[in-house]
This record gives C-alpha cells, sequence and structure tokens, in this order.
C-alpha cells in the first residue's frame, strides 16, 4: 500500500513536469526541478501524515494499556482483601463440627440399613404376601340371582331399561356425562340391577352379556343422536367385558354399527373395569384398537391405583379413568405418589379425565373440592334413574337396520 502511495506521488510530478515542458514552455531544466519540488513535497507530507497516524495510535494504546493495568491492580487489591480475609477465618473448629455432622449422620444410615434389613427378614419369614394393600378386599364379584331363562324371556320381551348414572363436573354439578345403567325389569314391576341378573361366569351366560351389550350400544348411539338434535351435546360410557371382545362375529356387529354411526362416535365411551383391562390379551387389545379406530373412546372404571402409564393408555385411546372415592379421600398414598390435589391436573395434561366415583356423603364432596377434583359420581350427587324425557323421545333414525336387527 506505501509503494502504491509514492507510485503515485511519481507519477504526479512526472505530469507536472511534462505539462510545464510542452504547454507552459518550460526548459528541460525547470520542468525537472518541478517535478522533482513535486515528487520530494507530496514525499514529505504523506510521511508527516503517516507519523501522526503512527503517534495517535501508539497514545492509543499507550491509554488502554493504562487502563488495563489500572484495573489489574483493583482486581489485585480486591483478591489480596478476600486472601487476607480467609487467612483470619479459623477453619479448624468449623472442619471439627462438619466431621462431627458426618459422624452422625454415618451412624443414622448404618441404623436405617439394619432397621430396613431386619423388615425384609421379617416380611420373608411372614406367611402369605404382604404386599398391594389395596387389593387386599377385593372380592369376586357376587353371583347372580336372576335365573338365566328369565333373562332371556325378559330380553326377548324387550324388558331391559336403560337408566343411567349421570357424571358431574364440579362444583357446579353439571352433567358431564351418563353412564349407562341397564336394569332388568322382572314379574311385578320389580327392577333388577346388573348385579343380580348379568350371568357373569354362568355357562351360556356370555351370549347373553354381549347381547345386553350390543343393545346398550344402541341406546348409547341414540342418546347421543338424540341430544345433538336437540343441540345439547352429551357423552355416554357403556359397559363392556374383555369377554366380549373375543367374539368376532359380535365385534363386527359392533364395528358395523359404529362405522354407520360414525359422526356420533367420539361421544361413545366404552367402559371396561380396570381388572379386565389389565387381562386384555392380544386379540383383546386389537379389538379396542378397532373401535378405537371407528372414532369411539375408551374408559376405565374401578381402578386400584393411579401409578399408570398414562401416556400410554392416551395412545390406546383411554379418555376416563375413575377410581373409589372413599379410598382416594382416606387413603390417597395407596393410589398414587402425588398430592392428591395434583392429580388430577396431571392425568388431564394426558388427555384423560379423573371421575372419582362412588360418593356416598356431602363431606366427601367436600373433600373432592378440596382436592380440585372436576368429575365425580355417586349416590350422593345423583342416583341411577331414568333418562330425561326429551332424549328418552324415539328419534327417526335406523339403528335397527344399521344393527342388522
Amino acid at each position: 500500500m506505501q509503494g502504491l502511495v509514492y507510485l503515485f506521488i511519481a507519477l504526479s510530478g512526472a505530469g507536472l513536469g511534462a505539462a510545464a515542458y510542452f504547454v507552459l514552455a518550460f526548459t528541460p531544466i525547470e520542468a525537472a526541478l518541478l517535478a522533482l519540488i513535486v515528487l520530494v513535497g507530496g514525499a514529505l507530507v504523506h510521511e508527516r501524515t503517516m507519523r501522526h497516524r503512527a503517534e495517535a495510535k501508539l497514545q492509543k494504546g499507550v491509554s488502554e494499556m493504562g487502563k488495563l493495568l489500572s484495573t489489574d491492580a483493583q482486581a489485585g487489591q480486591v483478591l489480596s482483601k478476600r486472601v487476607n480475609a480467609l487467612i483470619e477465618l479459623d477453619l479448624g473448629a468449623r472442619m471439627e463440627v462438619i466431621e462431627a455432622d458426618m459422624s452422625v449422620l454415618g451412624t443414622v444410615v448404618r441404623q436405617v440399613a439394619e432397621a430396613v434389613s431386619e423388615l425384609e427378614a421379617a416380611q420373608a419369614a411372614a406367611p402369605g404376601p404382604t404386599s398391594e394393600p389395596a387389593r387386599e378386599d377385593r372380592r369376586p364379584p357376587p353371583r347372580p340371582t336372576v335365573p338365566l331363562a328369565v333373562v332371556e324371556a325378559a330380553l326377548d320381551n324387550d324388558r331391559l331399561v336403560h337408566h343411567v348414572h349421570p357424571i358431574l363436573t364440579l362444583p357446579q354439578r353439571r352433567l358431564h356425562a351418563y353412564e349407562l345403567y341397564p336394569r332388568l325389569s322382572l314379574e311385578g314391576g320389580r327392577l333388577a340391577d346388573p348385579p343380580e341378573y348379568m350371568p357373569v361366569g354362568i355357562a351360556g351366560g356370555a351370549t347373553v352379556i354381549r347381547r345386553i351389550e350390543r343393545i346398550c350400544t344402541e341406546e348409547a348411539i341414540r342418546l347421543v343422536r338424540r341430544a345433538r338434535l336437540l343441540g345439547e351435546p352429551l357423552k355416554v360410557h357403556v359397559p363392556l367385558v374383555v369377554s366380549s371382545l373375543a367374539d368376532r362375529a359380535y365385534l363386527d356387529q359392533l364395528l358395523a354399527l359404529l362405522s354407520a354411526n360414525r359422526a356420533v362416535n367420539p361421544d361413545i365411551f366404552f367402559a371396561l373395569d380396570h381388572a379386565d383391562w389389565e387381562a386384555l390379551g392380544k386379540a383383546e387389545s386389537d379389538s379396542l384398537a378397532l373401535l378405537v379406530k371407528e372414532g369411539a373412546g375408551l374408559a376405565i372404571r374401578d381402578a386400584d391405583t393411579l401409578r399408570l402409564d398414562f401416556a400410554g393408555l392416551a395412545d390406546k385411546g383411554v379418555r376416563y379413568l375413575s377410581v373409589d372415592a372413599g379410598q382416594f379421600i382416606d387413603r390417597p398414598s395407596a393410589l398414587t405418589d402425588f398430592h392428591s390435589a395434583d392429580i388430577d391436573d396431571y392425568v388431564r395434561r394426558f388427555g384423560i379425565s379423573l371421575v372419582l366415583a362412588g360418593t356416598r356423603t356431602e363431606q366427601q364432596i367436600l373433600s373432592l373440592l378440596d382436592d380440585d377434583i372436576k368429575l365425580a359420581q355417586g349416590d350422593a350427587l345423583a342416583k341411577p334413574g331414568p333418562v330425561r324425557p326429551d332424549l328418552a323421545e324415539d328419534g327417526n333414525d335406523d339403528l335397527r337396520a344399521a344393527a342388522g336387527r
């Protein structure tokens, strides 16, 4: 860059000298002298300019160096003060206190380990299992009191009464969903509840159960369609047992019924007991996946724990999970490791609604309100009963034709 500047100065001097010789009629000596003067003058000016720049740059560097030295001096002073403060500390006494605390902590840990070892030895020596206290009270379902032949005759005569058990919101106590509660009308006008007539575990009873479930599914679709016509969308839970999913012919009928009413399927939820959910095999799981594929949802009833893979349940189409309100209030630690006031919000993160079923007293409802529970069900809120008259009216649909009846 410096050579290029000098080249320009030399060219300028030569140009001026030539111009003076040819244009201004200077003699060769005068023209050469002019060129030399321009060359030397330009070089001097350029050198002076470069020297000023170098001096300014040097002064700036010296100033920055002074600032850095000042900062280092201040940092040295601060470091010196801190070192002096550390020197003045009496660390010996403090170290003795820390060593004493560590000794006590080691003794406590050893005692805890010995106590745990003794507990494990006692549990190993105790007769019978002691785990899963929440499932100790599980009892087999009661045997039905209504004979199977009477149930079949009642179904043939269309004496299955479709009652519902409402699921309400808290604290407003507004209707959120219906759980179908089919009752059987017996002679004398008495209504039998499902535990009294449902032929669970009886030879030939599986066919009757599937027939009842199919009728309930048709009723649920009719209720949902009727509610939509009235401008009041309604969710309906339909009871389902795991044994029904193993029958391919029944499953095909159920899928055909859902396929013919695909628009209302998002408001239909098939409810399985938690024990049946845990006993699902691959065939039954595939059958449930087909129901979910048609747009229906799933609900798990009577769960005895909330220590579940909620993300996995949501992926399988589960949208509702119910637990016993009494156990949730009295023994929440037996159900979950979360605080009882946090579990509902946690479950809702996965798109699953927690339902506290079996509420029997107003005090239980107040406890659920304290725990910020959103949905509840039970006799203290509403007992199973007939459907609202406006929903019970027959709609102009073709459910029977779609079901192949």
